[in-house]
């Protein structure tokens, strides 16, 4: 199940029985759905939400709290909505309901942020405004670089009123528009994870952190693996051009070169994609890849005066581009 949908259901199943709660849920749900309407003077309540759920859980607080009927109705998918749609429709005395949320003021105007006794309560009820925020209007993609939890607001108003909840369980949010659409906005991935435990979205958090993990493990054994795959190139390079400027020193340098210095570049020449831990064992005695190290440097520098002193081309004249890189 996607974590969208995953959460959604776990939220819609989580059972609260503080009144204060249910009616800051119920109140977030209506607003952050749309469900306010004046026509003709009058207030109408409907919503539309994307699961059976969720509707049934908002139909069940409005009956058991407030006492209002309301009325459900499927909207089978089409066009652009892939999936079935949950229309909440409230049957009487609508104007008296958007009184009780919370969602008009005292001249029966619509509120713009969320209502004044959410904002001004306590932390549960903040938790209860997110839950029927991401239930209205929610979506959790999965653990990545672009992962995020996002709400889409009804307005600006609404969205900075969301940040500040979020504020008040400690957890930062960031409101922004996005294609004239008002959102907001956690990407920290511990943020995320603390938010939907302060939700009560308990096995949702789990599924979550241990997607998130496995794709750390997985990201950081891809990243090693590169790592020692740009490792093992750069050393083969570097071990070539060596061997290709061992040659023409020894071509610069002919005869005079001394015997302890010919054995090691004899090596470096015979072996030339080697390590220098491993042309040190294969001479004779062996020797420390340091002390091997240490021959091919005196006998590349010997032979670049030698080339300089000449006028001649040195033991880099002959190496290509990418091999001078390294």
């Amino acid at each position: 199940m996607a974590m969208t949908a995953s959460v959604k259901d776990e939220l819609s199943r989580l059972s609260i029985t503080k009144p204060c709660c249910r009616k800051a849920e119920v109140s977030a749900i209506l607003r952050f759905a749309g469900g306010l309407h004046v026509a003709a003077g009058k207030i109408l309540i409907e919503v539309e939400l994307d699961t059976a759920q969720t509707a049934r859980r908002l139909r069940k607080d409005i009956a058991e709290i407030f006492g209002h009927d309301s009325e459900l109705a499927v909207l089978s998918p089409s066009g652009l909505r892939k999936g079935s749609r949950y229309v909440v429709r409230i049957t009487s005395d609508s104007e008296a309901l958007a009184r009780q949320t919370g969602l008009v003021d005292a001249n029966n105007r619509p509120i713009r942020g969320l209502p004044p006794q959410v904002v001004s309560a306590g932390l549960c009820d903040a938790e209860a405004a997110w839950r029927g925020a991401f239930l209205a209007h929610g979506s959790l993609t999965e653990p990545g670089r672009s992962s995020a939890l996002e709400i889409t607001c009804p307005g600006p108003e609404a969205a900075l009123a969301l940040v500040g909840a979020a504020r008040r369980l400690g957890i930062t949010a960031k409101a922004r528009e996005v294609r004239a659409v008002d959102r907001v906005v956690i990407r920290d991935g511990d943020a995320i994870g603390a938010l939907l435990t302060r939700l009560g979205a308990h096995e949702s958090v789990l599924a979550w952190e241990e997607r998130r993990m496995r794709r750390e493990v997985r990201a950081t054994a891809n990243r090693l693996a590169n790592f020692d795959d740009a490792n093992l190139r750069r050393s083969a390079r570097a071990a070539v051009a060596a061997s290709a400027r061992v040659s023409r020193a020894m071509e610069i340098l002919g005869e005079e070169i001394p015997e302890h210095l010919k054995e090691a570049g004899d090596l470096r020449i015979t072996h030339g994609q080697a390590s220098l831990e491993e042309l040190g064992s294969l001479a004779s005695p062996p020797m420390t890849k340091d002390a091997i190290a240490g021959r091919i440097r005196r006998l590349l520098a010997m032979a670049d005066k030698r080339a300089h002193d000449l006028g001649i081309p040195d033991t880099e004249a002959g190496l290509s581009p990418d091999l001078l890189s390294d």
